[in-house]
């Protein structure tokens, strides 16, 4: 599956349910027995995107690691890869990399990826700003 044409952007981007955050974020995963290391091109409440030239398949599911480069700030989540875009489709506006949506067990871990989320945005936004794209103004 490949991510919408620009045509298309506006279409998708109404179907986020939470706005995103451009920011790079070490994210580290396992699959099978090989550990891989790529970078989140942005996040959201609801989902990230990863960057990488081997996509995993859609429909897997895996649990993978986010850490800001140089912060001691960790948070391991359980996510769903949504779609894919292979290095053949990708183009500058949509690298190859893979679209995430996470999965919650449980609310506190909903809370802990919200509370991590709005963080990033106040430390690189503003409390101001932050708290506007958040909803809570």
């Amino acid at each position: 599956m490949v991510p919408p044409s620009d045509e298309d952007d506006v279409n998708w981007s109404e179907k986020r349910t939470s706005p995103r955050h451009a920011i790079t974020l070490r994210v580290d995963y396992k699959r099978m027995n090989t550990f891989f290391a790529d970078y989140a091109k942005n996040i959201s409440k609801g989902g990230t995107f990863i960057r990488t030239g081997k996509p995993l398949d859609m429909g897997t599911e895996f649990v993978f690691v986010l850490s800001i480069p140089g912060q001691p700030d960790q948070l391991q989540l359980k996510g769903e890869v949504m779609w894919t875009v292979d290095e053949a489709q990708a183009t500058e506006e949509h690298p190859a990399g893979m679209g995430i949506r996470f999965r919650f067990a449980s609310d506190a871990e909903r809370e802990a990826l919200e509370s991590f989320v709005g963080n990033l945005m106040s430390e690189t936004l503003g409390g101001a700003v932050a708290a506007k794209l958040l909803g809570k103004t």
